[in-house]
Order: C-alpha cells, then sequence, then structure tokens
C-alpha cells in the first residue's frame, strides 16, 4: 500500500474505533472502494493496538488506582471481574467463527453497508427512548449486567455493526446512562482487542511480510494518536448530546455506500493484490 493510504487508514481506525459506527465497516468499505487488498484482513485487526494504546495513556491513571485498589477494594476486584466476564462471549465466539468472519463476512461490502444503515436506525431509536436508568457508573455495573453486555458485543463480530456500538446499545437498555454506558465499552474494549490483536497475529503471521509489517506499524501509530482525541472528547459529549449524530452518520455512509455499489455494479468484497 502506499503510504498515504496506510495512514487514511490509521486515521479511520482511530477516529472510528470508539464511535457507534463500526470502525471495521469504514475501514473495509474504504478498501473497497479504492480497491486496496490486504493478506488475511490482518491490517484492519492488527492496527487496534494504537486504539488499545490510546485507552492505556488516556486512562493510566485510573487504571493504576484500580490495579493497587485490588487487594483490599471488593469494589475494584468486582470491576476487573466484570470487564473480563464481558469480554468471555466474544472471545469464544471470535475463536470459533474467526475464519468465516475473515473470509465470508469481512468479503461482502453489501452486508457491511446494511448493517451500518440498520445500526444507525436502532441508534436513533434508542437515542430518543426513555429509559429506567439504574446505574450511573461503569465501576458498579454487576457482574450480571457485564456478562450481559459481553453477549451484546458478539453482534459486532458482524462488520458494520459495531462493538461499541452493540455494547453502548446493549448496555442502555439493560439500565445504565449514556456516559457509564460508553465507558464500559471503552473498558471492555481493551480485552477485546487485545485478544482480537494477539488471536489474528497467531493465525497470520506466517503471510505477513516486512512491507506489512511496516504499514501496520504506520497505522497502529496513527491510530493512536487519533483515537486519544476521541477517548478525551467522547464521554463529554455524549453526555451533553447522546448519540444521534452517530445514527445518522451510519445511515448516511452506508446508504451512500449501498447506491455506489448498485451504480458501479460492483458488490463483490474480492480484490485483485496487484
Amino acid at each position: 500500500m502506499p503510504i498515504w493510504e496506510v495512514i487514511l487508514l490509521g486515521l479511520i481506525e482511530g477516529l472510528t474505533e470508539f464511535l457507534p459506527v463500526s470502525s471495521t465497516g469504514h475501514l473495509l468499505l474504504t478498501e473497497h472502494f479504492l480497491d486496496i487488498c490486504n493478506p488475511g484482513k490482518s491490517f484492519e485487526v492488527l492496527i487496534q493496538l494504537g486504539a488499545i494504546l490510546a485507552i492505556l495513556s488516556v486512562y493510566s491513571v485510573k487504571l493504576t488506582r484500580v490495579a493497587l485498589a485490588m487487594p483490599h477494594d471488593a469494589r475494584a476486584r468486582r470491576f476487573v471481574a466484570s470487564v473480563l466476564l464481558a469480554f468471555l462471549p466474544a472471545a469464544f465466539i471470535g475463536a470459533l467463527a474467526h475464519d468465516f468472519i475473515k473470509t465470508v463476512l469481512f468479503e461482502t461490502p453489501m452486508l457491511i453497508a446494511s448493517m451500518l444503515v440498520i445500526g444507525g436506525v436502532v441508534l436513533l431509536v434508542v437515542d430518543r427512548m426513555k429509559l429506567n436508568v439504574r446505574y450511573n457508573d461503569a465501576m458498579d455495573f454487576p457482574p450480571s449486567l457485564a456478562f450481559k453486555i459481553g453477549v451484546m458485543q458478539c453482534f459486532a463480530m458482524i462488520p458494520g455493526v459495531s462493538r461499541s456500538g452493540a455494547t453502548i446499545v446493549g448496555a442502555m437498555l439493560l439500565g445504565t446512562d449514556k456516559r457509564s454506558a460508553a465507558e464500559f465499552s471503552f473498558f471492555l474494549a481493551m480485552p477485546t482487542m487485545a485478544g482480537a490483536f494477539a488471536f489474528d497475529l497467531y493465525k497470520n503471521s506466517a503471510i505477513l511480510s516486512t512491507a506489512d509489517v511496516t504499514n501496520i506499524v504506520i497505522g497502529f501509530i496513527t491510530a493512536f494518536i487519533a483515537a486519544v482525541f476521541v477517548v478525551k472528547h467522547l464521554l463529554d459529549y455524549v453526555s451533553r448530546h447522546g448519540f444521534a449524530l452517530f445514527g445518522w452518520w451510519r445511515i448516511i455512509v452506508g446508504s451512500a455506500a449501498i447506491i455506489a455499489m448498485l451504480a458501479m455494479g460492483d458488490t463483490s468484497g474480492s480484490c485483485v493484490v496487484h
């Protein structure tokens, strides 16, 4: 890939990973229309390391405080246990369906665009619902609630659904406010994305060339810089304005992609490696 494509994809990953708009969906559609081919679709997964580091960077103080409190604070231990419990459903299904996800779902741009539109409608509906809020702090989510949010995260195995979108919508429907739903989604992203990174690297390391590794490094650095900006400002934004903007964005992008593919007669995800 030319360097400008690597940087573009890194920016898209970093700017969209923690927004409920589907970073993977945006990456795959961008690659489809630019005819970008990546071996094993590993670039899209591995540059998520930058987003993981962004969370660790922005929340380093809170994460350190939680870690130090675990030996003597039941609340800290419950929070860590809840995040790990929420991670388990996606870990199980992701490992089981990895090949199907990468070779079929990742290669179906019409499905991805459709999921963007459908997810946008769902986000708009949920954002306007008058929900009964029982939890205002992600640290206080009980393990049972966390596990249910983790089950909701599994819908994001379908590219275009959005990992953060699925977890945020699930959390809100289960009684959390918008801010705590988004914050829990941040923390759940760490084991989920780290697990996806490690598993994909294990599965595809043999087919990655030196050039691929270089592109991945540049991509994750770009993603890190962009993701830091999003993580720092997203919680304050959703607390004031909700998720309507992201719902409309999904509908516009997904609809535009569907129209473009139909007009071009090009709905296949296959590409030719040059």
